[in-house]
């Protein structure tokens, strides 16, 4: 159980394990706060809170999401993993009014989000709005970087179909669209979160503080677009990978035309020659088999000029 003062830092307060009396003076400093339970704490706890809601269990938890209640706002987070976005993720819910949010976790998530608020920033003008700004900033801070490892990953695996050099891309392009698509439900959700928080439709926020949510949805579709690019990318790849494929068997399927096509003369004369007549008067002569060897040389020298000039070679 943890509880942060929101000032020009988040100031952690000491509360000892199982101490739910404290929360009565925390929510009644004039101070907004931030606060991580566990399940089992906000089960305990909640009355104390005085939000009067009831909240999913977190292993239900599959999506990003706020709903407005009658005196609070609730929802959960479903972050994808960094290192494999179609994963399962992690999940947890939150609670908020004007005096401060909870955080229902019991991965260690949201705790880790705020020790890196608590470490890297400061409030000018301190807020609950400027506090859950930081918070959904951290969740995609990493993204782009993510986003540009993918495009990466692509134009390799272009230059390689470019180049000849590589096998039938599909798995890896696939299994690239898939955490895409992933990312884009994401994205969606924090759009449809912040769209909610900037309704602020209890008041719960300052007005000069939902240009923050305006701020973080307009990032938060940047992203969406990038990765929406990125997903057109792939399907690029696999038509770019179908056309190579598509030029390689026509040019063997040229190469085969044209081999086929000088045989066939050669083909002819062998079969006249190999019907053994009785009278073939030019069987009889010395000059004929050098002959018919030089017929077929021209033959085949002709055929290769006139398909290097019709470029078909």
């Amino acid at each position: 159980m943890l509880f942060f003062d929101i000032k020009e830092t988040l100031m952690e307060r000491s509360v000892a394990e199982g101490d739910f009396s404290a929360i009565k003076e925390i929510t009644e400093d004039p101070a907004p706060f931030a606060a991580v339970l566990s399940t089992e704490e906000w089960r305990q706890a909640k009355a104390r809170f005085d939000m009067g809601i009831e909240l999913d269990p977190i292993s239900n938890l599959r999506m990003t999401k706020a709903e407005v209640n009658y005196d609070s706002l609730t929802g959960s987070f479903h972050i994808p993993d960094q290192k494999d976005p179609s994963a399962s993720g992690t999940s947890f819910a939150f609670a908020l009014d004007e005096k401060g949010v909870v955080f229902i976790d019991d991965h260690g998530m949201a705790e880790q989000i705020i020790r890196n608020i608590q470490r890297t920033k400061r409030f000018r003008i301190p807020s609950l709005g400027r506090f859950l700004y930081d918070f959904l900033d951290q969740i995609v801070k990493n993204d782009l970087r993510l986003l540009e490892k993918y495009e990466d990953m692509l134009e390799d695996i272009e230059q390689a179909i470019d180049s000849g050099h590589t096998e039938n891309p599909t798995s890896q392009t696939n299994a690239i669209r898939s955490d895409l698509r992933k990312l884009l439900i994401h994205y969606d959700q924090l759009i449809d979160l912040a769209q909610e928080l900037e309704e602020n439709e209890n008041g719960f926020f300052d007005q000069e503080n939902l240009r923050y949510f305006k701020l973080f949805m307009n990032r938060t579709e940047r992203l969406y677009a990038s990765a929406s690019s990125l997903r057109d990318y792939t399907m690029q790849i696999g038509d770019l990978y179908k056309a190579h494929l598509e030029l390689r068997q026509n040019h063997i399927m040229t190469i085969l035309t044209v081999v086929t096509t000088i045989f066939m003369p050669l083909t002819l004369i062998t079969g006249w020659y190999g019907m053994n007549f009785r009278y073939m008067p030019e069987l009889e002569s010395e000059l004929a088999y050098p002959a018919v060897f030089a017929t077929c040389i021209v033959i085949i020298i002709g055929c290769l000029i006139f398909f290097k000039k019709k470029r078909w070679l």
